[in-house]
Formats: C-alpha cells, structure tokens, sequence
C-alpha cells in the first residue's frame, strides 16, 4: 500500500511556507488542484492526501512553473500532449531538467548521511 500525505506535509516537502509565520502555503496547491484536472488527492473526511505519484506531480509542476519560468497554460498543455512521455528521455527535453535535478538533489543527500556515517564511525571506533 502507497503512503498517502496531507496537504500541510506536501507544502512543507515542496518548501511552500510562509516566510516569518513558517506557516504551510495550502493555498498554492489547492489552486493547482482547481487548474490542473491531473491533480487528484484522495479526500477522506474533507482531509485531502496525496499518493506518492501525485507528490511527483505535484513537484514537477512547481519545478516547471517556478524554475523554468513556464506559465500555468504552458504546463497544462505539456501535461496534455503525449509528447511527454517521451519527453523524459531527451535530453533537451522539458522533464529532463527537473529529473536532472531531483537526481542532484538525492546524490547530495546521499553523500551527506555517508559523511556523518563516517564521521560517526570515527567517534566509536577507538573504543574497544
């Protein structure tokens, strides 16, 4: 079974949070639920939760309207287009930039817990 996140939790993984109140920007995603019909949480007692293939919905969506700079029409319409299926093995491609960084931003995640493993490792290692 598929982990499901609430909305508040979703806004904290996308870093959609309010600046001085570090307040969750739910907000956001609800107008992106309304725009794009691909977005589609599971709302049990008027609680929305979100699978795991939403939440990459979710953060390719931010990534392409904020990173790249695309327009809200723009997103729709790539979404649309079977184009981008393929799209995800171009290397020129729209998702491959998102993809390029999503596989950055784990790569640098690894090699932060392999860092503090290491350092922990140290620390222990001259008892006996």
């Amino acid at each position: 079974m598929s982990k499901f996140i609430t909305i508040s939790e979703l806004s904290e993984i996308l870093k959609l949070v309010h600046p001085k109140s570090q307040r969750p920007l739910n907000h956001i995603i609800r107008y992106w639920e309304k725009e794009f019909n691909h977005i589609k949480p599971k709302k049990i007692n008027n609680r929305r939760y979100y699978s795991t293939d939403q939440v990459e919905l979710i953060k390719m969506i931010k990534f392409l309207l904020k990173n790249n700079g695309m327009t809200i029409a723009g997103v729709k319409k790539l979404l649309n287009s079977k184009i981008n299926k393929l799209d995800a093995h171009d290397s020129d491609g729209l998702k491959a930039h998102y993809y390029l960084k999503n596989f950055k931003d784990k790569s640098k995640n690894i090699l932060k817990r392999i860092k503090e493993l290491k350092k922990y490792g140290k620390k222990n290692s001259f008892k006996s």
